[in-house]
């Protein structure tokens, strides 16, 4: 994740943006002065900068063109509460990226941070595309023996060279982007990019102006043109990420693009054409929202031309060792560094959280296990519970509750538990917390979608 560097004389202001950014993932570091931070972003310290420009001192600006000196690849945003034309173009052409006018809405923020962090990413990927001679290597990081493996790098080789759009479905965790990413390195677009569309990262609020883009103008702190992520994916392929979230106002125009090939930028009446292919996925049964009316059966039908199913990783055991050995290998780590029992504990486990929970479970083996061998008391996993209890659990609820009432009495318990945070509650469920206000909603158990989490 980028790392982020913030500065603000006002403390109060660089402690609120920090906890916001921080509660994103990114790393964050706070200063109170140009002069202050001027060492940390010579050090190569920070891959962004938010900075006020008027600051006691060295101000915004000359902190700017002290840091394209130092380090020209770090991206700068100016903050400012007297926002003039002026200062705006001088900062544009000293090389800022943005120019956020204060007061803004911290989810500004955070999209913006997330719209560089994603142009940077892509600019790493395209240069490492382009010296690809085909898309080989990528279909083999599709990794494991099972016929299950074989059967997904085959079914990649097939569709990758058609260009019909393909919804990928499977459990969170699967390993649903590393699909899409074979399947365009795979195809004739493989020399263009590669974007990435989050639909439950980005707030609902500002999602069409991150997929279509927006003049300057059309809404509050949008200082000037942007491209959506439809046109900086033109002829590449564009990846969208937990369709299944996407608000039902959205899907039409969603739809309206992908069939004829252009968009409207929000704030815009000029249409704008692009040449992309749209790979989706989602961990949510689309055909059963489409019954339920929260999901359009047209844009169904567009996405799932071709799909492609992920198996779980606990319906393909024999892949375990395989994806294990090779993650541990990229950080260092060799068969040689795993004692007898080490394997035959990660094949017992169901693994919930399928590839990625593997992983972050041989991530932190290996810092317990400090560079000796790891041994199965590294390996940091519950035990899977007997199918025995589990179905007693299930014959206690089948015939006393219906489907509602359990779904609801989950929402209060998970909500009781979580101390009211509904980023948590939507975390112990296995949902977004877009969809768990939905739900909260559907129940009467809240007002809505709050300002801030609790």
């Amino acid at each position: 994740m980028s790392r982020i560097i913030i500065v603000d004389d006002e403390e109060k202001i660089t402690r609120l943006i920090a906890d916001r950014v921080r509660r994103e993932g990114y790393d964050v570091s706070t200063f109170n002065s140009a002069e202050s931070a001027l060492p940390a972003i010579r050090k190569a310290a920070a891959d962004i900068v938010l900075c006020d420009l008027r600051l006691g001192g060295m101000d915004g600006l000359e902190l700017l063109m002290e840091t394209k000196k130092a380090a020209p690849d770090t991206d700068f945003v100016i903050m400012t509460a007297y926002a003039s034309t002026a200062t705006a173009v001088k900062a544009m052409r000293e090389g800022a990226y943005e120019y956020l006018i204060k007061p803004f809405d911290m989810d500004e923020v955070v999209l913006l941070l997330k719209r560089i962090t994603e142009r940077r990413d892509l600019m790493i990927e395209n240069i490492a595309l382009k010296e690809k001679v085909s898309g080989a290597g990528t279909t083999a990081k599709i990794l494991g023996d099972s016929v299950a493996a074989s059967n997904l790098r085959e079914t990649i080789g097939k569709v990758a060279p058609a260009g019909a759009p393909v919804l990928i479905t499977g459990e969170s965790g699967t390993g649903k982007e590393l699909v899409a990413a074979a399947i365009h390195a795979s195809s004739r677009r493989a020399g263009n990019p590669f974007i990435v569309i989050n639909c439950a990262a980005v707030p609902e609020s500002l999602i069409e102006a991150e997929m279509f883009g927006h003049e300057k103008g059309a809404f509050t702190g949008a200082v000037q043109k942007k491209p959506g992520q439809f046109k900086l994916a033109d002829r590449g392929s564009l990846f969208l990420d937990e369709i299944g979230e996407l608000h039902p106002s959205l899907q039409a125009k969603l739809l309206r693009a992908i069939e004829n090939g252009e968009f409207l930028p929000v704030g815009s009446t000029k249409p704008v054409k692009v040449d992309v292919r749209i790979i989706a996925a989602t961990n949510r049964d689309l055909e059963a929202m489409e019954r339920e009316g929260s999901f359009r059966s047209d844009l169904l039908y567009r996405l799932n031309v071709f799909p492609i199913h992920i198996p779980p990783l606990r319906e393909r055991k024999s892949d375990i060792a395989t994806i294990a050995a090779s993650f541990l290998a990229s950080r260092g780590f060799h068969a040689a560094h795993l004692d007898g029992g080490v394997t035959d504990k990660l094949v017992s486990y169901s693994w919930p959280g399928n590839v990625r929970e593997l992983r972050n479970v041989l991530e932190r083996a290996m810092i317990l296990a400090g560079g000796d061998p790891i041994s199965t008391r590294h390996i940091m996993i519950s035990e899977t519970r007997p199918a025995a209890e589990k179905t007693d659990l299930l014959d206690g609820i089948v015939g006393r509750m219906s489907l509602p009432e359990v779904e609801k009495s989950l929402l209060l318990l998970a909500l009781e538990k979580s101390g009211g945070n509904k980023s948590r509650a939507a975390g112990m469920l296995g949902i977004t917390r877009r969809t768990l206000y939905s739900r909260m909603e559907k129940y009467a158990l809240g007002n809505g979608l709050p300002e801030t989490d609790p």
